[in-house]
């Protein structure tokens, strides 16, 4: 199934039609709704719900308007060889790095995105970027397709939630098989120091990827492509901001899974079908208290509710359409979406929670979860390719 924009003969996006006159129609009872939700959490839970909720509707809107996907991203470069999502991602972890790094250094109580290396990471993160390229979306991309209205990641997020809360009960068992304490760059060399490794190592990867596309488009005789290309460039720099807004008024850095699971946890709690109270993961303080609380006091729930929002709004202006999918796509699909939730909570994030944010604010654990979601990715799109998806 494909949910990107149409290619153009270069295999790259091709501009979209002309939004219909009456898309400004379409979008001013969103806007109102925005408007009076804004308000109402202004009024009745705080303001800094509120401000996240905002950043969370221009995260949707950013990553739905440029098409910003992670997955799409990496399975240009392996399908296409096409880099110039991946140099888009590079971009964008490069700036995140250079605004968060600096905060992180000169206000203590800002917290970086930490994990622990461990087998549980490594099988996490390797099952996850498998199971996104089946379920065409990693966490922040299920959630902007769905709140497109694209069929398929509007019925795999429910599951994603199922399988994310999955992986919180059984994630205490995955890290007595072995675990590291989590290692913060900021916090053992300093963020200038840490800084200057991130982009180094930034650099170095995108000498390499630049290198294989080029030396991959030569073997197949075919023209490079572009390796920067406005679309990515201009939503690695709009996330970027909008991310560091969130690390300020959040106190932590931008993470989409852990919403999903405590969706599932709340309900899971609310119903008496588990007693969380005896897990190791639920019965924390922190997570035991957000059980018994609104979930608008999350932070990552109200910014998940955000961006369904701006992914909507952008809908409203560009439908998009998807092929139809066979029994046997929906199961596929169905199925990936649950592992991916179970594998996003023992990976610690998503490519937002564990690359972007972990890497951003100098976690370790950011940079062993990507080469084990690439390789994921590699089997991953076999079996996308097998399903005909």
């Amino acid at each position: 199934m494909s949910t990107s924009l149409p290619l153009s003969s270069a295999g790259h996006a091709a501009a979209p039609a002309a939004a219909p006159a009456s898309s400004s129609f379409k979008r001013l009872p969103l806007a109102v709704l925005f408007a009076v939700f804004f308000g109402w959490l202004l009024w009745s839970v705080s303001v800094r719900q509120a401000a996240l909720f905002a950043i969370g509707l221009g995260l949707g809107a950013v990553l739905a308007g440029k098409r910003f996907g992670f997955t799409t991203g990496w399975r240009m470069l392996v399908e296409d060889k096409d880099a110039s999502g991946v140099f888009g991602q590079l971009l964008l972890l490069a700036l995140a790095a250079a605004m968060a790094m600096p905060l992180l250094g000169h206000f203590p109580e800002l917290t970086a995105a930490l994990g622990p290396p461990s087998i549980s990471l490594l099988v996490g993160a390797f099952v996850f970027g498998l199971c996104m390229q089946i379920a065409d979306g990693c966490g922040s991309g299920t959630l902007y397709k769905a709140g497109m209205g694209i069929p398929m990641n509007a019925a795999i997020l429910p599951m994603f939630a199922i399988g994310s809360f999955l992986g919180s009960m059984s994630l205490g068992w995955w890290l007595d098989l072995g675990a590291l304490q989590p290692v913060g760059l900021v916090t053992q060399w300093g963020w200038q120091y840490a800084l200057v490794a991130t982009l180094a190592a930034l650099a170095v990867v995108a000498a390499g990827v630049a290198l294989y596309a080029r030396s991959a488009n030569t073997r197949l005789q075919r023209a490079p492509k572009p390796l920067y290309v406005r679309r990515w460039l201009v939503g690695a720099v709009l996330l970027a901001l909008l991310a560091t807004l969130n690390l300020l008024i959040a106190g932590q850095p931008w993470g989409v899974v852990y919403g999903f699971g405590l969706w599932a946890a709340k309900i899971a709690n609310a119903t008496g079908a588990v007693d969380l109270t005896q897990n190791w993961f639920w019965s924390q303080p922190g997570n035991a208290a957000r059980l018994h609380e609104t979930v608008l006091l999350d932070v990552t729930s109200i910014t998940n509710i955000g961006i369904l929002g701006g992914a909507l709004w952008v809908a409203a202006a560009k439908p998009v359409s998807a092929k139809p999918l066979t029994g046997t796509q929906w199961l596929v699909a169905l199925v990936a979406g649950l592992v991916l939730g179970y594998s996003s909570r023992l990976a610690f994030g998503c490519n937002v929670g564990a690359m972007f944010s972990g890497i951003s604010t100098g976690s370790i654990h950011g940079w062993i979860w990507v080469p084990m979601a690439f390789l994921g990715t590699i089997f991953g799109l076999r079996i996308r390719r097998h399903f005909g998806f």
